[in-house]
């Protein structure tokens, strides 16, 4: 290697300097793990509020004194806090739906108890509807996502501070073709993602104001722009679109041992190797940076959906994790939902995920789009045959087939309670015309480490 910092270098070590091929292979190698789905994960975001007037902010002193609460609780998934205080479960890797659902539901009984001695409870939903963004976590990366994200608008303080989501997990696939392969799983998701947008949105309001979209936090996340919340071109081998992709978006920060980070202007991962300045990337800044990259599927050896709005009700983000389960990990399924969706790519105008038609469609209708609410009609049928193959029990199963009964059959989404208890309307009332958006962000830290 040309430059001094590689000679004798070991391209795996976080300390090492990277070039530009070096780059290439690592993202191709972590990213996509290829093997039969085994595993399933599912990460729920929550805003913490108080429980007899919810509309009431909490303060920064009342979410330290129950998070310390928290530290001190046994828990099987790892719990963290979000840039505006919003708490995450993140399950480890389950063997099953099952052992997913159950890890899941026993940790949020412990957490809730605890908070409830606090006054305090757990709210899901897309994008919080009473409160402007407000950062209660001060560190250096957030303090340079802020700045990096201002450039372009206000969205991403709303991402990093109102918002939470329903982030469902699941194993790359076959390196095979075939319904559980690899690059067919990679399309579904990408395709099949809209409707899940549409079938969940359940972020209609700001400022306890109709924005216009049945989504307001996956609006946000298109606003936020390609390079940072985009998908790579969906065409060709999925390692190589997404290698592309790392190397041409733009690096959010240049971290320091001491002081503010740098958030430089337009520079790319691919320029920073090749300018080697102000300092050379380092293993650990690739590994940094992918986490910097929030597109609507991120690869991380692992698929991580990150489409769906947080969901009403203590155990709303069951459905949407069984649904997802169904049709990515039964075969049968599968086939369905990859046809169902077939007739919704036109729409995309061949254009990457979210900035495209089909995604602004679903962000913004719902399922009040007749097409998106026909190839959800059949994907929430498809997954109701296979759950019981995947060991769902009836308890999964009626929650889901509720959710359908509720919605999916009558072109509606949780967004539309949200308008309809606000405006105290029937639900055939039509929403706004679309009056714009407001903004959000990602960061994980154990609390009680």
């Amino acid at each position: 290697m040309s430059d001094s910092t590689h000679e004798g270098g070991d391209c795996t070590d976080p300390r090492t300097a990277v070039t530009e091929a070096e780059v290439e292979a690592l993202v191709r190698g972590i990213c996509f793990k290829t093997g039969p789905p085994r595993t399933l994960g599912v990460e729920v975001e929550w805003f913490v509020h108080e429980l007899r007037l919810p509309q009431l902010p909490v303060t920064p002193e009342r979410l330290e004194a129950a998070y310390a609460s928290l530290r001190t609780v046994p828990l099987r998934s790892p719990l963290t806090v979000e840039p505006g205080g919003q708490l995450e479960l993140s399950s480890p890797p389950a063997a099953s739906l099952m052992e997913c659902v159950d890890t899941v539901s026993a940790d949020l009984d412990a957490v809730r108890a605890v908070l409830a001695e606090h006054g305090l409870g757990l709210l899901g939903a897309g994008h919080d509807p009473w409160h402007p963004p407000r950062r209660f976590l001060r560190e250096p990366r957030y303090d340079a996502m802020e700045a990096c994200l201002d450039r372009t608008g206000t969205a991403g303080r709303h991402m990093m501070c109102t918002s939470a989501s329903v982030q469902v997990c699941l194993d790359a696939g076959l390196e095979e073709p075939g319904p559980l392969g690899h690059e067919r799983r990679w399309w579904l998701a990408h395709h099949l993602g809209a409707v899940l947008v549409a079938a969940f949105a359940n972020s209609p309001l700001v400022g306890l104001e109709p924005t216009g979209w049945a989504s307001t936090r996956q609006l946000l996340w298109m606003e936020i722009g390609a390079g940072r919340a985009g998908a790579p071109a969906s065409d060709g081998d999925p390692r190589s679109a997404w290698a592309r992709h790392v190397l041409d978006s733009p690096v959010m920060c240049v971290r320091r041992d001491s002081g503010p980070w740098d958030v430089p202007e337009q520079l790319t991962f691919r320029e920073w190797t090749r300018s080697r300045s102000p300092r050379p990337p380092t293993r650990a800044d690739l590994d940094y940076h992918l986490t910097t990259l929030f597109p609507p599927v991120r690869p991380r050896g692992h698929l991580e959906l990150r489409m769906i709005d947080a969901q009403p009700g203590d155990d709303g983000w069951i459905v949407p994790l069984a649904v997802t389960a169904a049709l990515f990990d039964d075969p049968e399924a599968t086939e369905v939902a990859q046809q169902a969706v077939k007739p919704l790519v036109e729409r995309s105008l061949s254009l990457p995920a979210p900035h495209n038609p089909l995604w602004l469609d679903a962000a913004r209708h719902g399922l009040a789009d007749p097409e998106l609410r026909e190839a959800a009609v059949t994907c929430f049928e498809a997954a109701l045959r296979a759950l019981p193959r995947l060991g769902a029990t009836p308890a999964v199963t009626d929650a889901v087939a509720a959710f359908s009964d509720r919605y999916v059959e009558r072109g509606r989404c949780p967004a539309d309670d949200l308008l309809d208890r606000l405006h105290d309307t029937s639900p055939h009332r039509p929403r706004p015309h679309a009056t714009g958006g407001r903004r959000t962000a990602h960061g994980r830290k154990d609390i009680r480490t």
